[in-house]
């Protein structure tokens, strides 16, 4: 059962959020649920066919949007005292550590969707000029 798979995740790996997250994290399961999966299909779609321009500023903000709740996420295990929650947090360092490496893929393959699309000349924009 999935409810199952969460408990037997938030205690091996010490992740209260899973269980009872804070009301900013709620905001940012909204903003997943709302905002970055509408994404999903329509960056697979522009990559899959390649040579879709387009898809430059709508991945800039989706990155930008996920790395910034990220570095909130990331804070908040590195720096939160988990020792007043009702459900167990992480408590030594190697424990934020490895909580911190369930968090951490999500914030790695955003921001090299960034690179990828301020830096690679293929999504460049290119000016027109206007003709006289």
């Amino acid at each position: 059962q999935l409810t199952d798979l969460l408990q037997q995740y938030a205690t091996a790996f010490r992740d209260p959020m899973m269980l009872q997250p804070p009301e900013w994290f709620k905001a940012f399961i909204y903003c997943e649920a709302f905002l970055q999966l509408p994404f999903f299909p329509i960056a697979a779609y522009a990559f899959l066919k390649g040579g879709c321009r387009w898809i430059r500023t709508p991945a800039i903000i989706y990155s930008t949007h996920v790395a910034t709740t990220l570095f909130a996420i990331l804070a908040h295990i590195l720096f939160h005292d988990f020792s007043k929650g009702e459900h167990a947090g992480p408590q030594t360092l190697r424990e934020r550590l490895a909580l911190l490496s369930i968090y951490l893929p999500y914030l790695l393959i955003p921001l090299l969707l960034l690179f990828t699309m301020l830096c690679n000349p293929h999504y460049k924009h290119v000016e027109k000029r206007k003709r006289k």
